[in-house]
C-alpha cells in the first residue's frame, strides 16, 4: 500500500513514455505533480489527463534540457512560488545511437549537459526543501547499460554509467538528511526510444524490424518488453516511505535480461 498524499513530485521528461507513466502513477497515489519538459502543448495535454486525488492541483514547467541554466531557473522560480518538492524523478531522453568509436567529442559534451548538469542543478534546487521537510526521494531513470553496455549505444552507455556514479556519490552525502538517491534501470520498454532503436538496428543489419524485436524478446527471460507503467511502479515504490532505508542502489527492472550482480 503506497500513499503519496501530501507529497510533491517533479517528474522530468514527462510528456511521453516512462516519464509520463511515472507522473500518472505518482498522481494516482496522491502526489501533487509538476511536469517538466520542453513541449508546452504536450505538457498541457498530460497535465489535463493526470488523476487528482483529494483535489491536488498539478503544474507544468517548460524548459529544454540542452540549457541547464534555463532548467534550473524555471524550477527555482516555481519552488519560490509554490514551496518545497520532496520527490525528484530525473528522466531525460538518451543520446543518439551509434558506435562509440564514431562519436564526436561534442556528443559527449551534449550528453553531460543534459544528463549530469541538469540532474545536478535540479538536486541543488530541491535538496534544501527536502531537508526542510525531513523527506527526500531522488530517483534517476537510467538504463541497464549501467551493468551491461548495450551494443550500438556508445555515448549512451558512457553517460549512463556516469550518472550512476554521480548518484552513488550523492546518496552518501544526502543520507544524513533523510534524502535517498536511487536509480531505476529499465530493460527493453515499449517507448518511442525503443522503436527508433529497433528501426536503426534493422536497417543496419538489413533485416526486418519484426526479426529484431523477436531477437530482443528472446534476450529477456520473461519473453516480452516492459510496459512503461511497470517501470513507473518501481519508481513509485522508491518514492514512498516504504523505501526509506534504500539508498545508493541501481535497480534493474528488465524482466531478468541481465544477471544480478
Amino acid at each position: 500500500m503506497i500513499d503519496l498524499s501530501g507529497r510533491r513530485a517533479l517528474v522530468c521528461g514527462s510528456t511521453q513514455g516512462i516519464g509520463r507513466a511515472t507522473a500518472e502513477r505518482l498522481a494516482a497515489l496522491g502526489a501533487r505533480i509538476t511536469l517538466l519538459a520542453r513541449d508546452a502543448a504536450a505538457l498541457a495535454t498530460v497535465r489535463a489527463a493526470l488523476p487528482s486525488v483529494s483535489g491536488a492541483e498539478h503544474g507544468a514547467l517548460t524548459a529544454d534540457f540542452r540549457d541547464p541554466v534555463a532548467v534550473s531557473d524555471v524550477v527555482r522560480s516555481h519552488i519560490a512560488r509554490t514551496g518545497p518538492i520532496e520527490i525528484l524523478v530525473n528522466n531525460t531522453g538518451g543520446p543518439p545511437a551509434g558506435p562509440l568509436l564514431d562519436a564526436a567529442p561534442q556528443a559527449f559534451i551534449d550528453a553531460v549537459t543534459m544528463h549530469i548538469c541538469c540532474n545536478h542543478l535540479l538536486v541543488q534546487a530541491l535538496a534544501p526543501g527536502m531537508r526542510e521537510r525531513g523527506y527526500g526521494r531522488i530517483i534517476n531513470i537510467i538504463s541497464t547499460s549501467v551493468r551491461q553496455p548495450i551494443p550500438g549505444l556508445g555515448v549512451s552507455n558512457t553517460i549512463r554509467a556516469a550518472v550512476a556514479a554521480w548518484a552513488k556519490t550523492l546518496a552518501g552525502e544526502l543520507a544524513p538528511h533523510a534524502i535517498t538517491v536511487n536509480n531505476v534501470l529499465p530493460g527493453y520498454t515499449c517507448t518511442g526510444r525503443l522503436s527508433s532503436l529497433i528501426r536503426a538496428r534493422a536497417e543496419k543489419q538489413s533485416v526486418t524490424a519484426e526479426s529484431v524485436e523477436d531477437a530482443m524478446r528472446r534476450e529477456t527471460p520473461l519473453g516480452r518488453f516492459a510496459a512503461p507503467e511497470e517501470i513507473a511502479d518501481a519508481v513509485a515504490f522508491l518514492a514512498s516511505a516504504s523505501a526509506g532505508y534504500i539508498t545508493g542502489v541501481s535497480l534493474p527492472v528488465d524482466g531478468g535480461r541481465i544477471s544480478a550482480i
